[in-house]
């Protein structure tokens, strides 16, 4: 893997970020207000932090349970790594972590296996979350509707991975070999799930993803009253949890432009000015999103170093990475 093409990825999407937010905002006022925001970032920050630790214990509890019990550290430093390509659509990019967890022994359909079981928590967690701030039904059924059928898709293709083995077939018949590897690689990582399918850990898992989602939408209740947004607590604690559905819904990569229009929309029912919202959405996503992509560079760089020269420092004495 090259670092450097990553960086160069990363620039890019950055770039294309900076300049949607120019063309919404022609007078510049969320850069002009953006160093009020500043001395909350380190608070922000640390939550962010914080909300990264929790979910790497239901990883490092998921893989455990699965009879892959990895290092502390450099399993930690694996699944951040994840997080420098989270702005992909689904956030399949975290995938990279096969590439360190599998020196540690843990099959690359374990990896795959765990994400999407991570990522089917973290879609009921949020879903959960967000329903304290969805006072409508109509809203409140198609969030449902959203949740409901990525989830029975889900659980019918984990209990039915015939279906994905004949797709695959299919495809491979019309010479399309790489969809068709791609069908039996999410075959084998649906059905995987199944590892998890005990009330123990469907609880551990779910009640660790509504901790970590909960920690960041304290993250954005703490920057709402830092500038001087008044609002019902509960629904400053909702808002950012539903925007992060509509993120997902959007199926845009990272949820990039969709999560942040809907934090805006949410914040105007409650008569926030439409600049102070802006800063409040790409204030959120900066301390959030943007900053885990860079924990997952730098926890990249650190392992893509290891590999180079794998005698170096600390890892040295760990040889299971």
């Amino acid at each position: 893997m090259k670092v450097q093409r990553a960086l160069i990825g990363f620039g890019l999407i950055t770039l294309f970020y900076l300049l949607a937010l120019v063309w919404v905002d022609p007078r510049n006022q969320v850069f002009a207000e953006f160093p009020k925001l500043l001395s909350i970032l380190p608070t922000l920050i640390g939550l962010s932090l914080l909300s990264y630790v929790v979910r790497y214990l239901r990883w490092y509890w998921l893989l455990c349970r699965a009879g892959n019990k990895t290092n502390v550290v450099s399993g930690y430093l694996a699944y951040l790594a994840g997080f420098a390509f989270t702005a992909t659509p689904g956030k399949v990019g975290e995938l990279l972590r096969i590439r360190y967890l599998g020196p540690q022994g843990v099959p690359p359909w374990k990896v795959l296996a765990a994400f999407i079981y991570e990522r089917a928590s973290d879609l009921i967690a949020v879903f959960l979350l967000s329903t304290l701030a969805i006072s409508r039904n109509d809203i409140f059924l198609v969030a449902l509707g959203f949740v409901a059928t990525f989830l029975t898709g889900l659980i019918f293709a984990a209990l039915h991975p015939i279906w994905l083995t004949k797709i695959s077939i299919r495809l491979r018949f019309y010479r399309l070999k790489k969809l068709a590897r791609i069908g039996m690689t999410l075959r084998d990582g649906i059905s995987g799930c199944r590892i998890w399918a005990k009330p123990l850990d469907i609880m551990v898992s779910l009640a660790l993803g509504i901790l970590a989602w909960s920690i960041t939408s304290f993250s954005f209740l703490c920057l709402l009253n830092h500038m001087g947004v008044t609002i019902p607590a509960i629904s400053a604690l909702a808002i950012y949890p539903l925007s992060m559905l509509a993120g997902a819904a959007s199926m845009l990569p990272g949820g990039l432009g969709s999560t942040e229009m809907t934090i805006v929309a949410l914040l105007s029912l409650f008569d926030v000015p439409l600049g102070t919202a802006t800063l409040a959405a790409v204030g959120i996503r900066f301390s959030s999103m943007w900053f885990a992509m860079l924990c997952g560079f730098f926890a990249l760089s650190i392992l893509e170093l290891y590999i180079r020269r794998p005698s170096l420092g600390w890892f040295a004495k760990h040889r299971r990475l």
